[in-house]
C-alpha cells in the first residue's frame, strides 16, 4: 500500500475520532473547567507521526464549535499540535501525555483568561487538571493497551 495514502488515512481517522469525541462530550470540552476527552489521543503520536496532523485537524474542526471563536480555533489548535509534536519525540511512555497537559495549560489557559476575564493561574490550573484527567487518566491507559496489543501497535507503526 502507498505510504502517503496510509499516512493520510491514519491522520484522517485520528482527526475524525478527535472531532467526534470533542463534539460528543461538548458540555465538558469547552469551558474553564474542561476535560477534553479527545486530548487523551495525543498519546497516538508516540506510535505514528500521522497523529500530529490528525490531532491538529481534529482539534481545528472541533474548535470551530468553540464558544470562544477564532482565538480558540487558532491557539487551541496550536496547543494540541505542539503537544502532539513534542509527545512524538518522547521515548518514556509515562511522559508522553505531559506535553498535552503543559501546552494546553499555558496556551488554552491564556485563551480562557482572555475570554472569561479570570486570573491566568486559575485558568491554567483548571485546564491542567482537565488535561491530567484526559491525558493520564485515559490517554496513558490507551497507550499501554495499544503498546501491549500487537495488532494495534503494528497497525499504528506501519
Amino acid at each position: 500500500m502507498n505510504k502517503k495514502f496510509l499516512f493520510l488515512t491514519k491522520s484522517a481517522l485520528i482527526a475524525a475520532v478527535y472531532f467526534v469525541l470533542t463534539i460528543l462530550f461538548a458540555p465538558i470540552s469547552y469551558s474553564l473547567m474542561q476535560v477534553r476527552i479527545a486530548e487523551g489521543l495525543c498519546v497516538l503520536a508516540y506510535f505514528t507521526p500521522a497523529a500530529i496532523p490528525g490531532l491538529a485537524l481534529g482539534c481545528l474542526l472541533a474548535n470551530l464549535s468553540s464558544p470562544f471563536g477564532l482565538i480558540d480555533i487558532v491557539f487551541g489548535t496550536l496547543a494540541t499540535t505542539l503537544a502532539a509534536f513534542f509527545a512524538s519525540k518522547l521515548k518514556n511512555k509515562y511522559l508522553v501525555p505531559l506535553p498535552a497537559v503543559l501546552f494546553n495549560a499555558f496556551i488554552v489557559g491564556y485563551v480562557l483568561k482572555t475570554m472569561l476575564s479570570v486570573h491566568y493561574l486559575l485558568a491554567m490550573f483548571w485546564v491542567a487538571a482537565g488535561q491530567l484527567l484526559a491525558c493520564y487518566g485515559l490517554g496513558l491507559p490507551l497507550l499501554i493497551f495499544l503498546e501491549k496489543n500487537k495488532f494495534f501497535s503494528t497497525l499504528l507503526k506501519k
